[in-house]
């Protein structure tokens, strides 16, 4: 399985750069946006939040703000980056508020839900 990790790609088919670590995010809590068929959300697109975009989630039944410490999850801030499932994003920007992403570290399986033109209308970083 660690293998399989490695050899993830982002949108522009490169390697994978790593979202964040502080807090560590990614469906393997490894700080990158690394996915694999148990990850049912697929944590592929790594955003920069938002307040607009918390407050998105959380009127959706997915609280990011509050802490879990059981969960060693410190609760999400506007600046924060993390790795957020493709369709829950993709919600959020056809809702308006979709928090912009960084594309080097978004996992190319992204793409099979959004396309890399909707990604990059919202990208902080370019190739």
């Amino acid at each position: 399985m660690l293998e399989m990790l490695f050899e993830q790609l982002n949108v522009f088919g490169r390697q994978l750069e790593v979202c964040c670590q502080s807090p560590m995010t990614g469906f393997f809590r490894n700080g990158y946006c690394h996915t694999c068929p148990e990850d049912s959300g697929s944590h592929t697109v790594c955003a920069r939040m938002t307040d607009e975009f918390l407050q998105f989630s959380l009127s959706k039944g997915n609280d990011l703000i509050t802490p879990n410490p059981a969960f060693g999850f410190p609760g999400l801030k506007a600046g924060d980056r993390w790795c957020l499932c493709v369709s829950r994003w993709l919600e959020a920007h056809q809702a308006g508020v979709a928090p912009p992403v960084y594309l080097a570290a978004t996992n190319m399986a992204a793409l099979e839900m959004v396309d890399l033109a909707t990604l990059e209308q919202m990208a902080l970083d370019c190739y």
